[in-house]
Parts: structure tokens; C-alpha cells; sequence
């Protein structure tokens, strides 16, 4: 057989693997309602007609978006005391988030926002040293420092006083924070469960829907929630450790009532999904919710996002919010690198006259995100935005609307976590707390410096596109 004849051959049977890899991709797609942002699609598109033999096998361990269908949405109660025709801001929103599926509207009691790494770690440990019957952590990851020996030895120790403990780590995040001890926390009792181990749980797809979600629930009444892993750097930091881990700037909170009772079937949800086992109760967010909101109860409303959501919640109504904002926006993000229409949102609202302040860490601990930033924060700053460069690593997540809403959780601005990750906010509405978050940010702009945009080279610019539009694609 000639040299021709076989390289006709081989051409032929690479057509058939190009043509089959793009069915493919067109078919899960249209099946499975995986919407992209364009320049996502463009990618797979373009990498499996290039390099069909190791893109189309990432394609399908990694290409799921959403685990959730549109048939499956749950049914929501309508908010108490807001007409359907109500067009104030509180309103509106809580009109979208239902429709999108979230949780009605709750009362919460006894807001503490941490305003440092040491009273957050004092009110994790009080949170679970005060359970009596049951204590359920969710993390992306547990430090193999000392702070996460901490965790470890405050749950194991509940968990031998006959506290029922479970806790709940993502599947790649348990590599992230160094070697644990989890047989001592087995050994005492601990229920310890992965999230969607890459090794041992390879459902089509879903490699790469991460949960970072992070809660602490004590007896279902009691929630400790926010940006914070558990780990050293997001408290006090680890001098000792090598190489040394310096303390991050980060927020979480403590709440308790029926806020709190969301989070617990949050929670619930979440175990029986990686667990494989049945889910505890209703397993509806929306039961939770009080019958009757008093008038003067302090609100607020679980917000959920990600691949077990049919929309992208936290995207939407981030959207919706910035262009309903009158005065002001504040966000702190570790890692901005919007897509255009969130872009297009903020931009428009600084166009317009109201005040947008981003606050951004100078360096991030992940160097792909500060390369990706740079073209969406010039154009923020063309627009009149004020931009906030820490001095240290700020890890928080917080964005505040006015004086009407406080969105506050696990969710940075950018792709990945609004479109791929397990992720949860919770959206205060009434204007003390939103005050109180308002007053942490401009704390933290304080300690800034103004961002000054700089047009790039070309090289730099190329760099910057290739890694928006791979790294924080797929």
C-alpha cells in the first residue's frame, strides 16, 4: 500500500473523528441545555476540530454545566406582603430570584459580620462547641495546618459527646489544603463525605463543577457562612508553616432563624447529592419559609447558584441589580473577570452617575485571574469606576446596591464562579445590615490604592485574550 493510500485513509478516518467529536458536542449541548457564553463555545468548537483526540475526551469529563433541568425547577411560595405589581427595588428582586428558583424571602436574627480573621475563628468554634444535637460543615477545602487540626479536633470532639457530625469537602478541594487527618475524624465518629471525587464518583461531565459553597449549621438554627475556607491563611495565618502563611483579609457571618433553616436543606441537598442517598425532610429551600414576616423583621433571602440551579441565579440578578442602581455600587471580589453583559452593566452604571467601587487584591494567589482582569478593569476605569487595589490578599465576596441590598457569600466575579461552581449568597435587605456591610467595604478602601490603566503591548494583550478565553471558559 502506498504512502498516498494511507495518508488518504488516515485524513479520512481523522474527518470521521472531527465530524463525530463535533456531533457530539452539538448534541449534549442541545439535549442537556448547556448555554455558553459565545467565545466558550467558540473554544470547545475550535479544539475539537483541531484536537479532536484529547479535546473531545475533555470535553466529555469536564463540558457539564448544568446537572439540573428546567423540569425539575421548584416551586416557590410568593413573598409575603409584596404585590405582584410591587416595582420597589426589595421587590423586584425578590420577583426575579423566585423566578429564577430561589427560596422566598425569610427573617434572620443576631447578624455578626467578622470584622477580622481571629473573631471569625471565634465564632466558628462557638458555633460548633455550642451544638447539641447537630453540627454540618461545608468547605471547599480543610488546611492540613493548624487551623485546620482546630476544625478537625473541635468536630471530633462533638462527634464523641454524641453530637451527630457531618462534614462535607469538595472533591479536588481536599488536595488543595495539604494532608489530612481524616481517619482520627472517622475514627470519632465524623460522617465525612467528597464532593464529586475526581477518582471515585466520574459522572460524565462534572469534573468540573466544583462545590464552594462554605457553611457552618449548628442544630439547623445556627449558620456561620461566607469567603473563608478553613484553613490557616483565611483566619490568623501560620507563621510556623513552610513556607510561612501570611493572614488574608476575608468576611464571613453568623446568623440564626430561619435563614439558618434554609441553609440546613442547603446542606441536605447537597450530602444526598454526593452521597448518593436520599435527601433528609423536604428537600424544598422554599418550606422553610416563615408564613407570616412581621413587619419590622429583619430580611433576607437564600440565594443558591450554580449547576444544580436550571439558571445562573447570582449572574441574573447581579445583572438586574446593577441596572436598577441608583447611587452607588460597592463590590470586593479576589478574582474579577466578568463576562461582557455583567461588563456592560457596570460600566453603564458608571456612565450614568453612580458611584462603582471595585476593590480588587494587587496580587491574587492565582496569577491567571490578575492576567485575565486587566482588559474589563481598564474599560471599568474608562467608564469612571473607582478601582481599589489592596495592599494584601483580600478574599471576600460582598456586593452592595444602593441602600436597598447586601449581597454577601461565596461568589466571586468572575466566570467560574458564576457559571461553573456550586456556590451560595444570601441578599439582605433591610438598611441596618446593608449599612453594616457598606461600612466593611469602605473600611477595606481605605487600605487601597487606585487602580491606573495602562493600554498593553501586543504580546500582552494576546496573552490576556488567550487566557479569558480558555483558562476561564472551559
Amino acid at each position: 500500500m502506498s504512502f498516498a493510500s494511507i495518508y488518504a485513509q488516515w485524513v479520512t478516518l481523522h474527518s470521521l473523528v472531527v465530524v463525530c467529536g463535533l456531533s457530539t458536542y452539538a448534541v449534549m449541548s442541545h439535549l442537556f441545555r448547556q448555554r455558553r457564553h459565545p467565545s466558550a463555545a467558540i473554544a470547545w468548537v475550535i479544539s475539537i476540530a483541531l484536537f479532536p483526540y484529547v479535546a473531545l475526551p475533555l470535553y466529555l469529563l469536564l463540558g457539564t454545566r448544568k446537572v439540573s433541568s428546567r423540569q425539575t425547577r421548584r416551586l416557590t411560595h410568593t413573598v409575603v406582603g409584596a404585590a405582584p405589581h410591587e416595582t420597589n427595588f426589595e421587590g423586584r428582586f425578590h420577583a426575579l430570584a423566585e423566578a429564577l428558583g430561589a427560596p422566598s424571602v425569610t427573617s434572620y436574627v443576631g447578624l455578626r459580620i467578622h470584622s477580622d480573621g481571629g473573631e471569625a475563628l471565634s465564632s466558628l468554634l462557638s458555633v460548633i462547641q455550642g451544638a447539641s444535637h447537630s453540627v454540618d460543615v461545608c468547605t471547599f477545602l480543610l488546611g492540613g495546618d493548624m487551623l485546620g487540626q482546630q476544625v478537625i479536633s473541635a468536630l471530633a470532639k462533638k462527634s464523641v459527646e454524641g453530637v451527630k457530625v457531618r462534614l462535607l469537602i469538595d472533591g479536588i478541594g481536599i488536595y488543595l489544603g495539604g494532608k489530612l487527618d481524616l481517619k482520627s475524624l472517622r475514627a470519632a465518629g465524623v460522617h465525612v463525605q467528597l464532593f464529586v471525587s475526581p477518582w471515585r464518583s466520574m459522572l460524565p461531565g462534572r469534573t468540573n463543577l466544583r462545590n464552594h459553597r462554605k457553611m457552618v449549621i449548628a442544630d439547623g438554627n445556627r449558620l456561620w457562612t461566607g469567603g473563608r475556607n478553613l484553613a490557616a491563611e483565611y483566619f490568623l495565618g501560620d507563621p510556623a508553616s513552610r513556607p510561612p502563611k501570611t493572614a488574608w483579609t476575608d468576611l464571613t457571618f453568623e446568623v440564626t432563624g430561619d435563614l439558618a433553616k434554609q441553609g440546613q436543606v442547603q446542606f441536605n441537598q447537597d450530602w444526598a447529592f454526593a452521597a448518593k442517598v436520599p435527601r433528609e425532610g423536604s428537600g424544598r429551600l422554599s418550606h422553610t419559609v416563615s408564613e407570616h414576616l412581621a413587619a419590622n423583621a429583619r430580611r433576607a433571602q437564600w440565594i443558591p447558584s450554580g449547576p444544580d440551579q436550571v439558571d445562573d441565579t447570582v449572574y441574573a440578578l447581579l445583572i438586574s441589580s446593577c441596572f436598577s442602581a441608583q447611587s452607588r455600587i460597592l463590590a470586593v471580589t479576589p478574582y474579577f473577570v466578568p463576562d461582557t453583559t455583567l461588563l456592560m452593566a457596570l460600566t453603564l452604571a458608571a456612565r450614568r452617575g453612580v458611584q462603582v467601587d471595585l476593590i480588587l487584591p494587587r496580587r491574587s494567589n492565582h496569577r491567571l485571574a490578575d492576567i485575565a482582569r486587566h482588559a474589563a478593569l481598564r474599560e471599568l476605569a474608562t467608564a469612571g469606576a473607582h478601582i481599589g487595589m489592596f495592599a494584601g490578599m483580600i478574599h471576600a465576596k460582598v456586593v452592595v446596591i444602593d441602600g436597598e441590598l447586601a449581597l454577601a457569600g461565596t461568589a466571586n466575579l468572575d466566570e467560574r464562579s458564576l457559571f461553573l461552581n456550586y456556590e451560595l449568597m444570601v441578599a439582605f435587605f433591610d438598611s441596618l445590615a446593608v449599612e453594616r456591610f457598606a461600612s466593611w467595604i469602605e473600611t477595606q478602601k481605605r487600605l487601597t490604592t487606585v487602580y491606573r490603566s495602562k493600554s498593553p503591548r501586543f504580546l500582552g494583550a494576546l496573552g490576556e485574550g488567550l487566557v479569558r478565553s480558555v483558562a476561564f471558559q472551559l
